[in-house]
């Protein structure tokens, strides 16, 4: 490990301040949208949609908010959804893991098809968010009957 690495970081850039409640939220849907190697219109459109109805960012001011997500789209764009998700999965408080795992499924579910990596995706926000799985399960049905049609 060279100097830079020890100020810099192993990528070359200053460390990141730590991601709250608001980024993880936001930042788990994010990587619900790219998590099939392209975001589709539908995808965003939705994830914008639904953050903006959230009580979460409420009190945020246009700037503020978009401040939080080129954060994150620029997190995304270097580490990729993996990444980001490992970063923003922990600040999830619990009392809002079930809101965010519906959430990405009907991110997911979006543009009227489901890909593999896609339904890799929600089962592992099923394991990283310790969800019931029968409870998960539930979540994903409802959520494919309010895409339907």
């Amino acid at each position: 490990m060279g100097i830079f690495d020890d100020v810099l970081g192993d990528n070359g850039m200053f460390d990141e301040a730590p991601y709250g409640p608001q980024e993880g939220y936001a930042g788990v849907l994010l990587c619900a949208t790219a998590c099939d190697g392209h975001v589709a219109d539908e995808e965003s459109q939705s994830l914008f949609l639904i953050l903006s109805q959230k009580k979460l960012y409420q009190r945020l001011s246009p700037q503020q908010f978009g401040s939080i997500m080129d954060r994150l789209l620029g997190a995304l764009k270097k580490g990729g959804p993996e990444k980001l998700l490992e970063r923003c999965y922990p600040v999830v408080p619990p009392e809002l893991r079930e809101s965010v795992f519906a959430n990405a499924v009907d991110i997911v579910l979006a543009n009227g098809q489901v890909d593999a990596e896609e339904k890799e995706f929600i089962d592992g926000l099923v394991t990283k968010f310790e969800l019931d799985p029968k409870r998960a399960k539930t979540i994903v049905r409802v959520m494919v009957y309010k895409n339907h049609g």
